[in-house]
C-alpha cells in the first residue's frame, strides 16, 4: 500500500520536470551570433609606464614590453640602464 501511495505523486513529479525541460529548451533564443573583432585602436599620445620590479634589467622590461630597449632608452632619456630602482617608473609611450 506504501508503494501506490509515492507511486502517484512520483510519477506527476516525474512528468512535470520533463515538461518543464522541454518547455525550456524549446523556449530559449536562438545562440547571438559572434561578436565581429574590432580593430584595436592605438592612442598614441596616451604615456605609458612600466613599474620595475625585483631582477628586472632593461632588457626583460623590453622583452616584457614588447618595446626594444633603444626606444626605451629613447623614450627615458635620464635612464641608468645598469641602475634600475624598485618601483621606478619607465616610460613605455
Amino acid at each position: 500500500m506504501t508503494l501506490s501511495r509515492y507511486a502517484w505523486p512520483a510519477a506527476f513529479l516525474g512528468a512535470v520536470t520533463l515538461a518543464l525541460f522541454a518547455a525550456r529548451t524549446w523556449l530559449q533564443s536562438p545562440p547571438k551570433p559572434a561578436p565581429t573583432p574590432r580593430r584595436a585602436v592605438h592612442h598614441e599620445a596616451t604615456v605609458r609606464y612600466y613599474r620595475v620590479r625585483a631582477g628586472d634589467t632593461l632588457a626583460a622590461v623590453a622583452g616584457r614590453t614588447g618595446i626594444s630597449a633603444r626606444r626605451l632608452k629613447k623614450l627615458n632619456p635620464k635612464l641608468n640602464p645598469t641602475a634600475l630602482f624598485l618601483g621606478q617608473r619607465i616610460r613605455l609611450r
